[in-house]
């Protein structure tokens, strides 16, 4: 993004845009009238990479879980395959540093609840052979490798299989998300993991008393352990106020917290939040952002980190660690 006299790369690390997709509804290399992202509107942004997730409904839960997840991954390679000239598969750091070089537009493939996997270890290395370079263990419920938010107040931890998939996901490269974990399994992923994590899309607790925000410890806890909190446009997460200030006091609250501006990033939820804020509602209302960000009072620099300098800088320290699967995607598109 061109901003302030300065190329600001651009990061989000979650969005449900490929719902739509696998749903026939639109192709995300193509500009559509539906949706709040898709690679077009992104290139125009200046938004350069974005995590699209794959995340299966309550309803195809457990039995057709592992089918949906297989759809999810299938689309995402069809998109990539048919807008070459628009999008660029990103799952290492050589493709981030070329995507960043080209100010280009790219897309990161996650998964948001683990239901897919179940327990299996071969599952979570096969994703990662498939381009999956982020999952969290839950969405709002149990399952059975841990309680989701939704089980909260009261929600247990990781189970065994829960804290194995961790360790396989340190081992592999792979990276763990918090968001949509219950409280207890937030602290047991750290206790856990010997790697970085993030919360791809988990915002303030001490604003907005939601079971999927971040208590000040929380988001205390997760900078020491040199992870990243995205902060995301959901209006139930937000409270108060409707519009993009809302997001703003989140930000601000997040940055007064832990004293350092290398820990927030964005995680806006496009495509899978029905009323963002106003100002927010779609990928073109970034750019307001940084605005009312820097009229706000937060420095262009700290703006630039929460963008996407934040986050690039994580990938380049989670990918520089060669993967004992190897690259078997071999340098597509890097």
């Amino acid at each position: 993004m061109q901003w302030h006299g300065r190329t600001m790369p651009v990061v989000d690390t979650h969005a449900d845009s490929l719902l739509g997709v696998l749903a026939g509804r639109r192709r995300l290399g193509e500009r559509s009238p539906e949706g709040q992202l898709d690679f077009v509107r992104m290139a125009e942004a200046g938004h350069n990479l974005q995590f699209l997730s794959c995340w299966v409904e309550p309803d195809d839960k457990p039995e057709r879980a592992l089918g949906k997840l297989l759809r999810f991954l299938d689309q995402f390679w069809q998109e990539a395959e048919t807008y070459p000239d628009r999008m660029r598969v990103v799952t290492s750091v050589g493709a981030l540093n070329a995507l960043v070089a080209a100010d280009g537009v790219g897309a990161v493939l996650s998964i948001e609840g683990s239901e897919g996997l179940a327990t299996d270890l071969a599952r979570l290395r096969l994703c990662y052979r498939l381009g999956v370079r982020l999952v969290s263990l839950t969405w709002n419920e149990r399952n059975a490798l841990a309680d989701g938010s939704g089980e909260d107040p009261g929600g247990g931890g990781l189970s065994r299989a829960g804290r194995a998939m961790i360790s396989e996901m340190n081992r592999i490269g792979m990276i763990p998300d918090v968001s949509h974990l219950a409280e207890a399994g937030f602290w047991d992923v750290l206790e856990t993991s010997t790697r970085p994590v993030i919360a791809s899309h988990s915002n303030c607790r001490k604003l907005t008393d939601h079971v999927r925000n971040l208590s000040d410890a929380q988001i205390k806890a997760l900078a020491s352990h040199a992870g990243i909190q995205g902060m995301t446009f959901v209006r139930e997460f937000l409270g108060g106020g409707e519009d993009v200030d809302r997001v703003v006091d989140h930000m601000q609250h997040a940055l007064d917290v832990v004293g350092d501006n290398r820990h927030l990033g964005l995680g806006s939820d496009f495509d899978g939040v029905d009323h963002p804020p106003q100002g927010l509602e779609d990928v073109s209302g970034l750019r307001r952002l940084a605005d009312r960000m820097s009229a706000r009072g937060i420095d262009d620099d700290t703006v630039a980190n929460i963008f996407g300098g934040n986050y690039i800088a994580f990938l380049r320290g989670a990918w520089t660690q060669p993967s004992p699967l190897g690259n078997v995607l071999g340098q597509w598109r890097d």
